[in-house]
């Protein structure tokens, strides 16, 4: 039994899933026709309480294209230094939209209001215009941590007052309401623009919806073309995205639970340092010296269990759709075996 830990991208589509996607009504989307996807840009739209949305893609392109929307060339974008938007995203805010960065610590890769007012530049010609503010829910590399909902408020105000756009990457926005209680449009009144993504805990294979005001997503739908982002009849992949929309979303809660019966198993273990807290489904574990996270991985891979080495000593886990509670028993015994 391969037991595949390594991220909640690697889920195949549900059977009901499939019959969605073969069942959906399609057209060519660049030309605006395909229904299936009007209807998930609408419905996600709707459900956050935004005028509008745009299906792409990744998560990738839809943090991207809300960048080069928000923010000229030379302007500033204010972030965590571990965001997916820096960290992971291959340069492109430099590369795609030539903008400067200003890189903020925090704990478990999470920032405050007073931190982006500490770092908002002052009109001053030798420092690039302060334009964006971008915060990460849930946050990845900090091991699925979520924002309270009173700290984003206050960014939002710290933006609002000071004129900066407010971007949310939500890749796993609905782990974090099922764990804050907070309704979606309640989160959706705080930000300019929302990247939520369907190809982690909701199991579609493809793409995500980015959500802002009717000016915006039109703006947005030209730097997609530009991007190559563009989709003819990609109902068939938006078909999925409703698909979880209808099934998917009470159920990660299951993920939360198996992440925190391995976090239980992992802190009695005597070669685990550290287990950093757990809320949702991203579990991350630092091992004792001298033994190494690329020694540990790879030991836990010959015994079929796949997981990412995240540093020299930290190793993640992410429960998913596909990860039953039969394979969690299964992990739980090939990590109490130890090394």
């Amino acid at each position: 039994m391969l037991i595949d830990l390594r991220s909640d991208t690697v889920t195949r589509p549900t059977k009901g899933m499939l019959e969605a996607m073969f069942a959906a009504k399609v057209g060519d989307d660049v030309f605006g026709e395909d229904p299936t996807v009007t209807e998930l840009e609408e419905r996600t739209a709707a459900m956050f309480g935004k005028e509008a949305g745009l299906f792409c893609p990744s998560g990738t392109m839809t943090n991207e294209i809300a960048a080069k929307v928000h923010a000229l060339p030379g302007e500033e974008v204010i972030l965590h230094k571990l965001s997916h938007l820096y960290y992971y995203e291959g340069g492109g805010l430099m590369s795609n939209s030539g903008l400067s960065v200003c890189l903020l610590g925090g704990e478990r890769g999470m920032i405050t209001a007073q931190d982006v007012l500490d770092h908002i530049n002052p009109d001053d010609l030798h420092r690039p215009r302060t334009a964006m503010v971008e915060v990460e829910n849930t946050m990845n590399k900090g091991g699925g941590a979520v924002y309270e909902n009173g700290v984003l408020a206050e960014i939002s105000e710290v933006c609002r007052l000071n004129g900066l756009k407010y971007h949310l990457d939500g890749a796993r926005i609905f782990n974090a309401l099922a764990v804050t209680g907070q309704t979606a449009a309640q989160c959706g009144s705080m930000f300019d623009s929302i990247s939520v993504c369907f190809s982690k805990g909701l199991g579609a294979p493809v793409g995500s919806v980015l959500l802002g005001k009717r000016e915006f997503i039109r703006k947005a739908k030209r730097v997609r073309k530009v991007f190559g982002g563009g989709m003819r009849q990609a109902g068939y992949l938006a078909a999925a995205g409703i698909y979880a929309l209808d099934h998917h979303i009470e159920r990660l809660k299951e993920d939360h639970k198996r992440a925190m019966i391995l976090a239980d198993t992992l802190n009695a273990l005597p070669w685990v340092d550290e287990v950093l807290p757990v809320e949702t489904n991203i579990l991350i574990f630092r091992v004792k010296a001298p033994l190494t996270a690329a020694a540990v991985n790879s030991e836990l891979s010959a015994k079929g269990l796949l997981a990412i080495a995240f540093d020299k000593q930290s190793i993640r886990f992410v429960t998913h759709l596909d990860f039953t509670d039969e394979m969690l028993g299964r992990a739980c015994d090939i990590l109490r075996k130890g090394f």
